[in-house]
Parts: structure tokens; C-alpha cells; sequence
């Protein structure tokens, strides 16, 4: 942002040169990107005063002209044809420089003497060359042989300043100022808001009603007996200075206004508001409109306008409208200043490809409570510049008024936080140059004011009295701490552990994005109500594919199989150790999962193998697989759950194969899930010896017909549970369907192994066992023996 430097003396009395403020308020936390000095190359140029005018004797297009230049009177010659005798003129003196580097020096024109150069704003560097014509000319009475840089205030410079957001104080010359004062602890003079009402009542001009609450300020004025025309010269230049193109002296205003202040205003044609009624409300989907700049532009329903009975009339905080844009024949003026939300306007403005001043502004949030100031500041500068007469009373429509924020702060805590030692009245006031009420006791309470949003912690203020202290004036010290030995958590431990297991079982690591597209919960057939859909948002998402965090890591797994599966790589053995991300009330959960997806020559029990490699050499025991049929992810009757201690803890399985249709796999595709801190809770540490067997084993195979929907692991429950004191190990070796099966019904056959540890079995003592076995399959299972 630029910010004329003679602008910003006029609120702060600082003697010092342009640069060493730069350097100043550089230090003190708001940073000058660049200096631009005026006639910095102008040296020995002077007024003059033009006392005679002759033909030159050798030239029928050049003067001699006798210039008193206050010390002595000299004699140039000139082609200028617009200069008289008696007007006072720039003259470059013998020696003189201009800027890009001119030298001036004494010389003959045709035989005549000169000894200098009258100049034109173009060789001067205020203006262009196509701008002007001829010599400058001065306004009468200008005191002759004085230095042009003072006559035209060429002794300041522009100071451009790089503003952070969270600042949205300092996008005006006034808060610059402020920082100014602060800075060099100069008091802050006030801005000159007075300005005289006339005995009429605004509401027979206009009336306002705000339908949004987009818009969480707006207030109006109207002045009347305009008279449109250029605005004086002093403004003129300080909007260019600032890079704001002069239109005419109303618009020159709101822009003066906005610039000074930081609060955008915008001003109406009276005329052209249909109903003389002003409605603030969201726009139409489809809605065109035509702005300033003379484009047409379709709006939708996100975007906030200013409307009258008949169609908008501005967009709110971007840009206004053509139709009702101030003209050379206005004579009344509505004035518009509001406060609208932040990040609407910036999202319009992006939508409409229409960034300009105002929204650049808007868009950081201002504060409600300048909208006053501004509005008070722009009918004085009208009144001022007698341009107009404003009308009695204004429309504000302030539903929720924004007040100032009050803590208390510790100043021993300050200093011990800083590294510095002032006292607490030093601090007050620092404090008290920026803007804020102090009371100064055992601690700082301290009043905030709406115009610094940022501070709201003690952080905030510490860091407001370290910059204003001066950040080059604290003492630089060694950080200290003890190194200590770094080790992995239990966590981390068991984490390396289960990788450590797959990758000797051949698989490889994936590590995928935790940000996915919604799409992705469509394409694993997740019901519309599940609860893995409701996600964690992203705010500023790079597309709709990275738009949320993902609740589960199927799809992360899934989008891997599919492209080594596009890249003819069939045989694929990947996992995954990942957080996945679930709404909370303060913070989201993040439990940490283990996601496994194999293609190729596997199977269902391929998969089971590896989890139970994974429990075993966690030391994990009260293992059970459930079947789960209603699983969405997975093909029907080819998914289980693992419960661990009787707690569901994932599921694994072959993948439906729509969802296979999905990914364009077409081999079968077997993952699992699992959740990692169940199993680190059940993990055992302790490992028992166990000695190898003293006595003999009895093997006895047994092979049952049962329903196709027992599941096996229903069977080998009933063998565990009746054989628990003498069965050592049940191993399924063979399942059948065919021909010899009736149909519904699989043949299932089973190796089991009878042992005890204390003394050989007896015949009678397997024989036993094995017949409760068979008659408690046949009972709970319906199981014939074959």
C-alpha cells in the first residue's frame, strides 16, 4: 500500500528524513517495501520571474527572456511559446541537474547567450510528456529564487508498505500514522469529521432496508446542491501518489476517504435509485449486471448486492454499477458506507474476476465501528470543499454492534516472556500510542479496540510491546536445554513391530494422502447413512478430490491397487499404517489404522494368515473371526470381523465386486482394516517358556456335513470348548462341495490333535472326548458325520 509521506505528516509530526522513517516502522513490525523520493535528481532548480521577453535576432521561433531569479537577474532563451512577461516560471540554473540524469549548463543558442533552461512539469518528472504542453507556470505571487522542491512539496516521497492480513488497521494512511506515533512516541492528531446538517430529514430522500446478514453494517447520508467538477489539486495528487486515478470531486472523496481511513465508500446518483429505496439482499441466480468498468456480469445467489426496486445497483464491497455512477448533471448524492463479511466478498470477487480496492479491503475483515468516521469524514471534505450541502440526519442499521475487547495481562510475565526489563508504566504506555485504554495495577487491563482484531491473548500483547520496544534492543542469548537420548514410544515400538511382519511376508509400504474426495465413499459402496461419511471439512480444499480427511482407508488402499493394476503389475502385496480423521466436539479422533490390499495368486485365507502372523507375535490371544454379511465393502459371505477380547477391532475380506467394477480390477481383490491401538492395548510383554511334549499325541481325523452358512470358525469353537483340557491343536485340511454333498450342505474335515501334558492319554480318554465332540456338533450345528 502506498502512503504519501507529506499525507502521513499531516497526523503526526515527525522530523526526521523519509528514509529513516522507512527504516523506523520497518523495525517496529510494519515493513517498507520500497522508497520512492520526490526530485530526488532535481538539484539547482529555481523559481523565476519573467521581466522581459524579446525576439531572438537569429530565430524566428525562439525568445530571449530576462528571468530574475532573486539573487541576480539571468538571460535564457527559450522556444516556449506560453510563457509572458511577469509569469513565474521553474528555471534550471548553470550546473543544475533534472531528472534522468540531465546536467544544465551555460551555453549559445544562434549566437545568443543562455545561461539556464525554463522547465515544463515533464522535465521536472511530475508529468507526462503527452500530459503537457509548454513551460510551467506558476501561480502569481510565487516567491522568486527559492528551491522548486519546496514550492511543489518534491521534499517527501512515497512510502510503500507491505501489509499482513490480520492488519486490516493499517490499510489507511490513518493507521499508518498511528503506527507512526507509536513508534516515535509523537502524539496522534485527529482526523476532522464536523461538518454542518440542513433542516431536512434524510428519509425524504431515501430509505434502506438490510435482508442479509452478509451485510452487518450499512449506513447512508445524502448531500444535495452538488456540484460535480475536478477536485482540487492537493487531493488530486495524493490519490495518484497513492495510485488512484482523480475522477471528479464526489468520487474523489470516497476514494480519499478509503484510502485514509481503510474504510471503503462508494457514492449514488440519487436519481437512479428506482423507489428511492435501497435494498440490501443476496443476488439472484443468473442475475446480470453491468459494473463500472462497463462489463456485463452474471451473478448468482453467494454473491451480496445493493439493489433498488428494480435490479442491483452495486455489487456489495467490489465494484458499483454503471447505471447509477456519478455524472456531470448530479446534483444529489446518496453516500454508502458499510461493513460487509470478509470472506463473501472475496469469494465474489474472485468469482467475478473483479478484485479492486474496495474488496482488497473488505475482504480482511474490517472493523463496523469506522463506518462512522468515514462516513462523518466524507461530508466534512464536502463541506470543505463547498461542493455541496449535506441533509439532516443518516440511516445506520447496526443489529449487532461490535464493542471492545478487555484482558489483563501480567507485566513480569511480559518481561520474563519478552527477555526485557521495563516497567509496567513504560508498557502502559506504549500501549496507550496504539490505540488502547490501560489501567495499570498489579496487572495491565487493558481495553482493546475494535480496529485490532488480532490481539486477543497475552501472546498478542507481548508481541505488541517487544516490537514498539524494538526488537534490535533485546538481548540475544544461547539456547539452552539438555540433550537427552531419543527413543521410540510404545506405540511406535509395536508399530515397527506389524511393519516388520508384512515386510517379510512380502509386502511394501504405501504412504497415501489423508485428504479425499467424497466420491471416494460412492465408488466403495458405502450406504448414503453410514457413519464413515460424516467427515472432517477442509476449508481452503485444492478441488473437490482433496476436500475432506478421510474416515477410512479403503479407498486410499484401493486408488494404489488400481494403478499398479493399470500398469499390468498383477501380483501386488501393499500396506498402509495411517491415521484416519472422525468429527469431535473440540478436536477431531485420530485413531491409527492398518490398512493390507493383495492381488494375484491369494486368497481369503492368504489374508487371515497374515493377521494371524500379526497377533502371534504381539503375543495377542482371545482372538475370534465373526462372518460379517452385511459388510457394503465386501462380497457376501467372504468378510469377517476380528474381535480381540470380544471387541470388534476391524474386518477383512474379498472386496465386492462392484467396488472391484469400481477401481477397474477385474481379479479378485482381498483388504482388511484394522485398528492399531486395540491390539497395542492387548499386547502381551511376557513370554512363557514352554517346554516340548514328554508324552505322545493321539491324531484323530473327523469329517461333517453341514449347512453351507456354518461358518468354520463356529465349528472349531465347539471343538475348543469341549476339548479345552486334552485337545492340543484343530487344523481344518479339507472342504468339499460336489457331487457326493447334498446340495446346501459342505463337507468339512478336520485334523485334531489330542495331548496332555502331565502323563500319556488313554483310548477311553480320546474316545470320549471325540464322541462329546461329535454329539455337540451334531446338536448346536445340525452336523452329520460322514
Amino acid at each position: 500500500m502506498k502512503v504519501p509521506y507529506n499525507w502521513l505528516l499531516e497526523y503526526v509530526d515527525i522530523e526526521k528524513d523519509i528514509r529513516e522513517v522507512a527504516d523506523a516502522l520497518t523495525m517496529s513490525g510494519s515493513k517498507v517495501e520500497e522508497v520512492i523520493e520526490y526530485g530526488k535528481e532535481i538539484d539547482k532548480v529555481v523559481t523565476g520571474l519573467i521581466e522581459k521577453i524579446e525576439k531572438h535576432p537569429n530565430a524566428d521561433k525562439l525568445r530571449v527572456c530576462q528571468v530574475n531569479v532573486g539573487e541576480e537577474v539571468i538571460q535564457i532563451v527559450t522556444g516556449a511559446e506560453n510563457v509572458q512577461e511577469g509569469d513565474t516560471v521553474p528555471v534550471a540554473l548553470h550546473g543544475s541537474t533534472l531528472p534522468g540524469g540531465v546536467k544544465i549548463k551555460k551555453g549559445k543558442l544562434r549566437g545568443v547567450d543562455s545561461n539556464g533552461m525554463l522547465c515544463s512539469e515533464a522535465e521536472l518528472g511530475i508529468a507526462d510528456d503527452d500530459s503537457v504542453h509548454g513551460i510551467m507556470i506558476l501561480p502569481k505571487g510565487t516567491p522568486i529564487g527559492v528551491d522548486i522542491k519546496e514550492i511543489l512539496g518534491l521534499k517527501g516521497g512515497i512510502l510503500d508498505f507491505e501489509i499482513t492480513s490480520n492488519r486490516a488497521d493499517c490499510f489507511g494512511v490513518y493507521g499508518i500514522a498511528r503506527e507512526a506515533s507509536a513508534t516515535f512516541r509523537v502524539p496522534l492528531k485527529g482526523i476532522e469529521t464536523s461538518f454542518k446538517e440542513k433542516d431536512e430529514n434524510i428519509k425524504d430522500y431515501i430509505d434502506v432496508e438490510v435482508k442479509d446478514d452478509l451485510c452487518r453494517r450499512y449506513a447512508a447520508r445524502v448531500v444535495k446542491n452538488v456540484k460535480i467538477g475536478p477536485s482540487p489539486e492537493w487531493m488530486q495528487q495524493r490519490l495518484m501518489d497513492a495510485g488512484v486515478r482523480p475522477i471528479n470531486n464526489i468520487v474523489d472523496i470516497t476514494n480519499y476517504v478509503m484510502l485514509e481511513l481503510g474504510q471503503p465508500m462508494h457514492a449514488f446518483d440519487h436519481r437512479f435509485i428506482n423507489g428511492k429505496r435501497i435494498i440490501v439482499r443476496r443476488a439472484e441466480d443468473g442475475e446480470k449486471f453491468t459494473t463500472l468498468d462497463g462489463v456485463e456480469r452474471t451473478l448468482d445467489s453467494s454473491m451480496l448486492v445493493i439493489a433498488d426496486e428494480k435490479g442491483a445497483v452495486a455489487v456489495a464491497g467490489v465494484m458499483g454499477g454503471l447505471d447509477s455512477e456519478i455524472k456531470d448533471d448530479t446534483t444529489t448524492v446518496v453516500f454508502e458506507c458499510a461493513n460487509f463479511n470478509g470472506p463473501n466478498v472475496r469469494l465474489t470477487a474472485k468469482k467475478l474476476g473483479l478484485r479492486t480496492e474496495s474488496s482488497s479491503r473488505f475482504e480482511k475483515d474490517l472493523d463496523p465501528n469506522l463506518v462512522d468516521l468515514a462516513l462523518d469524514r466524507a461530508c466534512h471534505l464536502v463541506e470543505a470543499l463547498e461542493i455541496g450541502e449535506v441533509v439532516g440526519g443518516k440511516i445506520d442499521i447496526y443489529k449487532n454492534p461490535v464493542k471492545p475487547y478487555t484482558l489483563e495481562v501480567d507485566p513480569n510475565w511480559i518481561n520474563d516472556f519478552i527477555g526485557i526489563n521495563i516497567s509496567k508504566e513504560a508498557m502502559a504506555n506504549m500501549l496507550g500510542y496504539l490505540g488502547m485504554k490501560v489501567e495499570v495495577g498489579d496487572k495491565l487491563k487493558i481495553e482493546v479496540p475494535t480496529f485490532r482484531q488480532d490481539i486477543r491473548i497475552k501472546e498478542d500483547v507481548a508481541e505488541e510491546i517487544a516490537r514498539l520496544y524494538g526488537y534490535d534492543k533485546i538481548k540475544a542469548e544461547k539456547i539452552k536445554g539438555e540433550a537427552v537420548e531419543a527413543v521410540l514410544t510404545r506405540e511406535q515400538r509395536l508399530t515397527n513391530i506389524i511393519r516388520n511382519v508384512l515386510v517379510n511376508r512380502g509386502f511394501f509400504e504405501i504412504n497415501t494422502y489423508s485428504f479425499i474426495s467424497p466420491k471416494a465413499f460412492d465408488k466403495i459402496r458405502l450406504p448414503e447413512d453410514s457413519p464413515l461419511r460424516n467427515t472432517v471439512k477442509i476449508l481452503n480444499p485444492l478441488g473437490e478430490d482433496f476436500s475432506i480427511m478421510r474416515t477410512t482407508l479403503i479407498p486410499s488402499i484401493m486408488e494404489t491397487l488400481k494403478i499398479n493394476y493399470a500398469r499390468d503389475n498383477k501380483e501386488v502385496k501393499i500396506f498402509e499404517v495411517a491415521k484416519t480423521y472422525h468429527p469431535a466436539e473440540n478436536m477431531p479422533y485420530e485413531p491409527v489404522k492398518l490398512s493390507i490390499g493383495m492381488i494375484g495368486k491369494v486368497d481369503f485365507y492368504d489374508l487371515k494368515g497374515v493377521i494371524e502372523n500379526i497377533l502371534y507375535v504381539l503375543g495377542i490371544d482371545k482372538v475370534d473371526y465373526e462372518r460379517d454379511e452385511k459388510n457394503p465393502i465386501f462380497h457376501p459371505g467372504r468378510c469377517a470381523k476380528l474381535l480381540v477380547r470380544r471387541k470388534s477391532v476391524g474386518y477383512f475380506g474379498e472386496v465386492h465386486p462392484e467396488v472391484a467394477e469400481n477401481y477397474e480390477i477385474e481379479d479378485r481383490i482381498y483388504v482388511a482394516e484394522i485398528e492399531l491401538m486395540p491390539l497395542f492395548e492387548a499386547y502381551k510383554t511376557e513370554r512363557k517358556y514352554k517346554p516340548l511334549p514328554k508324552y505322545p499325541a493321539v491324531d484323530r481325523d473327523i469329517a461333517i456335513l453341514v449347512k453351507d452358512e456354518v461358518a468354520v470358525a463356529e465349528i472349531e469353537n465347539i471343538i475348543w470348548k469341549i476339548g479345552k483340557e486334552i485337545v492340543e491343536q484343530v487344523k481344518l485340511f479339507d472342504v468339499y462341495k460336489g457331487k457326493q454333498v447334498p446340495e446346501g450342505m459342505k463337507s468339512v474335515a478336520y485334523s485334531i490333535i489330542y495331548r496332555r501334558e502331565d502323563r500319556t492319554l488313554t483310548d477311553e480318554e480320546v474316545n470320549k472326548v471325540h464322541e462329546s465332540i461329535i454329539k455337540s456338533l451334531s446338536e448346536k450345528l445340525g452336523a452329520q458325520l460322514r
